[in-house]
């Protein structure tokens, strides 16, 4: 199967990557932990990167923006829920500051690729 433009896109793989390191995360969470915030804070990140997956992969200009600007929903959700388990004492410093850089570049470049959709004759 040919591979899907949106596995080349460097935001997307800044998603995996967040979503990559929670999970590695919430894994050692004791079972409370993981049943709780845990599953919320899985999801939502790995509906980031879905969004985008989807977004390209509808075929038009707008709804991939519709879906690119839905990823900001679950991006915000995924940073509410590392505040609390931050607050919780879930996450250690050197976690949070392993995935703040992330989520502090993402936000910026979804930006970008939402306001450049529909600019370059080949983009979909």
């Amino acid at each position: 199967m040919p591979r899907s433009n949106f596995e080349k896109l460097e935001f997307y793989l800044v998603a995996e990557k967040i979503a990559d390191q929670i999970w590695d995360i919430v894994l050692g969470w004791d079972g409370f932990a993981r049943d709780t915030i845990g599953k919320q804070i899985v999801r939502a990140a790995d509906s980031i990167g879905a969004n985008i997956a989807e977004g390209v992969g509808r075929g038009s200009h707008a709804d991939n923006k519709r879906f690119v600007r839905t990823a900001r929903g679950p991006l915000n959700e995924t940073i509410h829920f590392l505040r609390r388990a931050f607050r919780r004492k879930l996450l250690s410093k050197a976690q949070t500051d392993a995935l703040k850089p992330l989520l502090d570049e993402l936000p910026p470049r979804l930006n970008a690729y939402l306001k450049s959709i529909g600019s370059f004759p080949d983009d979909e």
